[in-house]
Order: structure tokens, then C-alpha cells, then sequence
């Protein structure tokens, strides 16, 4: 049986940091469990490490804290080599490499909280998901 498989956008990450209760937490703990598969690029996880190092987030988790989940993401995440950019494709050019490791890696959909900021990337077929409907779409919603 193929497990689903998903970008999983920065703000998850962020959001379910800054609050260990809710649907975003329950995603960052069930990336850790192999439930489903999430892909990685080398962009991507080089933004999540930029964004997660903020001062904001520092006052509940330490670098090191953070570095670990990092390590766990990259050893846990399905790489990808992106080697073709679809660019100019969305409003906010810092989103672009997320749909294009979506495309590469023939992701499900994107989970994000920011979906106003994906116009454009239905002409691939690349899906967003909201975590509520992530978490229905792997039998985790209660």
C-alpha cells in the first residue's frame, strides 16, 4: 500500500512549535511516525532552519532543539533534487520552490495555512490542503 505523500509548508512547522496542542502539532508528530511520507529539498530545509532560528520561536525551543527536529526531519523526509524550475508561477516568488519540490516528487498536495499564496500552482494538479483536511485526508481527524 503507497503511503500519501506531501510537502509540508514552513508555517506548519512554525505555527505547531509555538504550541504544542491542535492539528499543526499533531502533523509535526505524526511526520516523526512514518504515517505518511513528506518530501524535503535542500531549499526547503534550509527555510525551515532560517525560519524556525528566529528569536520568536527561541523562547520555548534552543537551537539545539531545534537542530535535532532538523536532523530528524532530514533523516525521516524523502529527498528530492529539484532540477527544473517552473519559474515565474506564483504571486510570492518565495513560495516557488515549494510547488516546484511538489511537482518534482509528485506530491498529493501542500499543507499550508497560507493558501491564498498558491495561485498558480493548479496547473500542475498540485492540491492544498488545510491541516484540518490534511489530517482528514490520513484518517487522523477526530
Amino acid at each position: 500500500m503507497k503511503k500519501h505523500g506531501f510537502v509540508i509548508d514552513t508555517n506548519i512547522l512554525v505555527s505547531a512549535l509555538m504550541s504544542k496542542r491542535g492539528a499543526l502539532y499533531k502533523i509535526l508528530s505524526l511526520m516523526l511516525t512514518g504515517k505518511f511520507e513528506f518530501y524535503i529539498s535542500v531549499l526547503l530545509v534550509c527555510e525551515y532552519e532560517s525560519v524556525l532560528k528566529r528569536s520568536e520561536l527561541r523562547q520555548t525551543w534552543t537551537v539545539d532543539e531545534i537542530d535535532e527536529l532538523l536532523d530528524i526531519i532530514c533523516l525521516l523526509g524523502v529527498k528530492h533534487e529539484v532540477g527544473y524550475l517552473w519559474r515565474p508561477l506564483l504571486q510570492d516568488a518565495g513560495d516557488e520552490f515549494v510547488v516546484e519540490l511538489a511537482v518534482t516528487a509528485q506530491a498529493e498536495a501542500i499543507v499550508t495555512l497560507n493558501t491564498r499564496d498558491f495561485k498558480g500552482r493548479d496547473k500542475f494538479g498540485i492540491k492544498l490542503l488545510t491541516p484540518k483536511e490534511f489530517l482528514q485526508r490520513i484518517g487522523e481527524a477526530k
